[in-house]
């Protein structure tokens, strides 16, 4: 089990550099850059910059040198810890992502284990309960959690608990708790409202784990070693959940790798209408001003995010099933 963990510890230091390089030039791709757009603005508004002051804020923010070189500056400073300073925010990105960071992993975390506290039970249940009611039942809120997106139901749930309750949705907090400095009371208020923005970024990836889990058992529950154990006598409860349980959820466990990144790019619009402080606003902003910085800086946590998901990902597979870190999956 160690030597497997050393091995995929040895690939992923390599995948974060290409990675790394990836961000960079995706972040470069579009025409220009924000000093560029800067200017323009600047001039839309009637201010016009000489010469020199156009070089001297090129050489502050480092878009006087080459692309490559702009990449070792970054990359270097990125390793040390500095993440460089946001153009548009004219703040360092390190103190931005400090204020947007811990929402959005507690956000993403408890997205996460919602979606698995929902979706596995209801999956198997449905798979034993082919064509049930129950499971037509499930099988309709499911294609209306993955077509609906998160944004209008967002909206319409604002709308509905506004008129119906009076209950304010917009934000974590309530208004007295807003700025107000962090005690248990803040945290008591934060959690009566973190609720509804959970179900709302869960519902999609809750409905696709619910079909995922329901297919993958009902291939296992066809199977012949199934029926074999079936007709020896094994219990029922035993043999479904020793055996075809074990092997449907290895495709779900595999999928946690994507799971945080996803949540994170998922909630961008969602945050923007609950007026959420998380990261996906800022990298929606950061984008569309090509601050590359920050964008930059974000992407490539999200990468990160990714190859420590896929690594949890491999660990827990290993872990569950034995023949993944003996050779692989046999078939």
């Amino acid at each position: 089990m160690l030597g497997y963990i050393a091995y995929r510890l040895a690939i992923a230091i390599p995948l974060l550099l290409v990675l790394s390089v990836v961000s960079f030039v995706i972040i470069q791709l579009p025409p220009g850059d924000y000093l560029t757009t800067y200017i323009n603005n600047l001039k839309l508004s009637g201010i016009q910059l000489n010469e020199d002051e156009v070089v001297r804020l090129k050489q502050l923010y480092g878009l006087d040198k080459p692309v490559y070189m702009q990449y070792f500056i970054w990359i270097g400073n990125f390793i040390k810890g500095d993440l460089g300073r946001s153009f548009q925010w004219n703040r360092p990105v390190n103190e931005i992502l400090a204020e947007r960071v811990p929402m959005t992993v507690l956000i993403s975390v408890l997205t996460t284990i919602f979606a698995w506290i929902i979706a596995i039970p209801i999956g198997i249940y449905s798979a034993l309960r082919q064509y049930s009611v129950f499971d037509y039942t499930f099988t309709f809120i499911g294609y209306i959690g993955l077509s609906m997106p998160g944004f209008l139901l967002a909206l319409i749930l604002m709308w509905f608990l506004f008129s119906r309750f009076g209950f304010s949705m917009p934000g974590l907090f309530s208004p007295a708790y807003a700025v107000a400095p962090w005690s248990l009371a803040k945290v008591f208020d934060m959690l009566k409202h973190i609720w509804l923005p959970i179900i709302i970024i869960g519902m999609s990836s809750t409905a696709g784990l619910i079909r995922t889990m329901r297919g993958n058992l009902l291939d296992e529950l066809r199977k012949q070693y199934v029926i074999v154990a079936r007709a020896k006598g094994l219990p029922e409860r035993k043999l479904v959940f020793k055996y075809p349980v074990r092997i449907a959820i290895n495709p779900l466990i595999s999928t946690i790798g994507w799971m945080l990144p996803g949540i994170i790019s998922g909630e961008t619009l969602v945050s923007i209408v609950l007026n959420i402080q998380t990261v996906g606003p800022v990298l929606l902003r950061a984008v569309m001003s090509q601050d590359m910085y920050l964008a930059g800086s974000i992407t490539l946590i999200l990468s990160i995010l990714t190859v420590i998901g896929m690594l949890i990902s491999d660990i827990l597979l290993a872990w569950a099933d034995p023949r993944i870190r003996y050779g692989g999956i046999e078939g």
